[in-house]
């Protein structure tokens, strides 16, 4: 695809695995306000196919995204009840990607800014290519970043990493993304499909089922939130479900589950 060429944000159906992938390389993948709602409902329509087992995030050109563009229609008014719980037209967004049932990996073809480093971090996985680079500027800008894209950084990267990057606005290279922990995986670009494809293959061959309640149970431990009774439920299901009984007789039998 050409520098010119711009679009929304679109989607692609491979099997199990779908990708989005931001199209805006002109501009860096730099996020606009009519990007958000399209993003909202291709999660929707992701969730609505079971046959879809994982989600790649990624973007088009030499970047992943330079963030939202603070210069258009600036934080558009959403409901009331979402303004209370996120805050934003782009952090319900970000929220949203976090919260989606199925796993899923932010391909990082290149660097990621702003506020796309935090859709990048909402990801359950990252796998970048070793000239990526990223940096917060959030502390440049005089903006008070919102409060769950805060806790995403403290619960994902530490204390200590999240006030660096918040507060000194600091650009960090791919070696030391991979080593505060917001990296999975460091690749050359001529492998990063290679590894992706692995990952999603890896992901998309699990239970989803156990998968889903492992994820959900694992975000509410983070954010200090657990519904104990939910998880046990979610557990003592799992225990009599279809998906466990394929997975023992697939163990016994020395192959591949299929469910």
């Amino acid at each position: 695809m050409s520098e010119t060429d711009a679009s929304p944000p679109v989607l692609e159906i491979n099997g199990a695995r779908a990708t989005i992938r931001l199209n805006r390389p002109k501009h860096l993948n730099r996020l606009q306000a009519e990007d958000l709602d399209v993003l909202l409902n291709l999660f929707a329509e992701i969730e609505s196919k079971p046959e879809i087992r994982v989600l790649v995030l990624t973007g088009t050109g030499r970047a992943f995204s330079a963030g939202y563009d603070l210069n258009s229609v600036a934080e558009r008014a959403v409901s009331a009840a979402e303004q209370r719980s996120a805050g934003s037209a782009f952090e319900a967004v970000v929220n949203r990607l976090e919260d989606i049932g199925i796993p899923t990996i932010c391909r990082l073809n290149g660097g990621v800014y702003g506020g796309s480093t935090d859709l990048a971090l909402a990801c359950d996985f990252r796998i970048g290519v070793d000239t990526c680079e990223m940096f917060m500027p959030a502390a440049r800008l005089g903006l008070h970043y919102y409060k769950s894209g805060i806790a995403r950084y403290v619960t994902r990267l530490g204390l200590d990493n999240a006030k660096r990057l918040f507060l000194t606005a600091e650009k960090i290279g791919a070696v030391e993304m991979l080593r505060i922990g917001y990296l999975t995986a460091v690749v050359p670009m001529e492998a990063l499909d290679e590894e992706v494809d692995r990952l999603a293959g890896i992901l998309a061959g699990n239970a989803p089922l156990a998968m889903a309640g492992m994820k959900r149970t694992i975000h509410e431990i983070a954010r200090s939130k657990l519904d104990e009774a939910a998880a046990d439920h979610r557990h003592r299901e799992s225990m009599r479900g279809d998906e466990i009984k394929e997975g023992i007789k697939a163990f016994a039998e020395k192959r591949p589950p299929k469910f």
